[in-house]
């Protein structure tokens, strides 16, 4: 309840209502950006998130994944992946500190042992500060002392999040701690996938800001505001949302992408996806855009994909051959959202959905993977390459998907020619399904 009130609190003088001042669609206005907290206010929520999911959700997970102790090595310019979501979120500049998380039975005892004192880092653990050439032998005597059955490192995982610790920072370990307690060592992947595909229910007040920062950010790329046919660049439009993501003090966890798909041009492919395009590439009239796009903000990710249409001087909406490949893809999230449910797995309903969409006679891939902490998540993907990462995971309820998908129709004012409608937007997991965060997009952006 209390961290309720802080981010209801700090919502009610951070939040602008939407304000139109740009157009992409025929009387459409594009909403205003949300005013995000700023820095200060930023590290007192996610400490409150912090407190609550290092002092309420970790120990069942750890019970769940038979961990007795869990140590995370962060080395200073070699960070840990799990750090910034284990601590405040600050850096950790120590040569290497170490969080160690203990089943004390009723309750987790926290200890960090690191070389600089951090005022902020103390409201989550407790210190122990040993001398340089002690820090070995100071572990060994906790590690002796407590005598857990296993003990938890971040190896062994198939993805980045889970396999942080470095080999020097193995060797330290094993080294410092001895054979007997090496024969403990165990891997934390499977706990970190659920550590990281949990979500708590008040980041979405704030996630809800990150998702609509990233729609503005498109719609206006996708606008007259950003291009000029005939003259803007692909790259001009890659960097100007580049140095919007920078003006507001974010980041982003990828290189933004374009595609250009152009009557009687093969556009090409990459493995099983349409090829970017060149930053060279010129931006023509009767050009069909798509962009691959996602900030990160209060440790959330986002991640977007949208289409535009460049209008021809004798066109005033986009041809009707284009509109109905992009009622097809919206159709391939319809089929998703009927089926997907929480305690599926991601196969399950990527097999149900594609089977509708052959009911259907539509051509469709699903390439859908978990969102929130990381852009690309740990959990399960509902995935035309199988379950990647998630394993024999199931969706979590209140976890977060990333509904990345695409359908390719012929378009008859195209001669026959496959267009390829790519579709990317951010749902929550809710007891009745899939709800997207913002609106999908049903009409194209127009630029005139």
């Amino acid at each position: 309840m209390a961290v309720r009130k802080i981010v209801l609190s700090l919502l009610a003088f951070t939040f602008l209502a939407p304000v139109a001042f740009s157009q992409n669609r025929s009387g459409e206005p594009i909403p205003a950006m949300p005013k995000l907290l700023d820095q200060r206010q930023q590290m007192d929520v996610r400490e409150q998130w912090l407190m609550k999911r290092l002092g309420t959700l970790l120990l069942p997970m750890m019970k769940r994944h038979g961990i007795e102790m869990w140590i995370v090595a962060n080395e200073e310019f070699n960070s840990d992946p799990v750090t910034e979501h284990i601590t405040p979120p600050i850096p950790m500049v120590g040569r290497r500190d170490l969080f160690i998380f203990i089943d004390q039975g009723q309750r987790i005892e926290r200890i960090a042992m690191v070389r600089y004192d951090e005022e902020r880092l103390r409201n989550h653990y407790r210190f122990i500060m040993p001398a340089r050439d002690k820090f070995g032998e100071e572990l060994k005597k906790l590690v002796d002392q407590r005598n857990p059955k296993t003990i938890a490192l971040n190896i062994g995982g198939s993805r980045g999040q889970q396999s942080g610790l470095s080999h020097d920072s193995y060797k330290f370990l094993a080294e410092s701690l001895g054979a007997d307690n090496e024969k403990k060592f165990v891997s934390a992947a499977n706990l970190l996938t659920e550590f990281f595909d949990t979500r708590l229910p008040e980041e979405m007040v704030e996630y809800e800001k990150a998702v609509l920062a990233t729609d503005v950010i498109t719609r206006r790329a996708f606008s007259s505001e950003v291009i000029k046919p005939g003259v803007t660049t692909v790259g001009d439009v890659r960097w100007w949302m580049i140095e919007q993501v920078n003006k507001l003090g974010l980041s982003i966890w990828f290189q933004p992408d374009l595609r250009i798909q152009r009557q009687r041009t093969e556009t090409g492919t990459t493995g099983a996806f349409l090829s970017t395009a060149k930053e060279a590439d010129v931006i023509q009239k009767g050009d069909l855009l798509h962009v691959d796009f996602g900030l990160n903000y209060m440790g959330l990710s986002t991640d977007w994909q949208k289409h535009a249409y460049v209008l021809k001087p004798s066109e005033s909406d986009a041809p009707a051959g284009l509109k109905a490949a992009l009622k097809n893809t919206n159709k391939l999230q319809d089929a998703v959202f009927f089926v997907a449910r929480a305690g599926m797995t991601g196969t399950d309903v990527y097999d149900q959905t594609m089977s509708e969409m052959k009911r259907q006679n539509i051509e469709a891939m699903i390439y859908s993977h978990p969102i929130g902490t990381h852009g690309h998540g740990l959990g399960p993907s509902i995935d035309f390459r199988g379950n990647i990462g998630g394993g024999g995971n199931k969706i979590l309820p209140g976890s977060y998907m990333s509904i990345e998908l695409n359908t390719s129709t012929p378009v008859a004012e195209w001669g026959g020619q496959k267009v390829t409608i790519m579709a990317e937007d951010d749902a929550v997991m809710t007891e009745k399904g899939y709800k997207f965060i913002r609106p999908r997009q049903t009409e194209f952006y127009l630029i005139k």
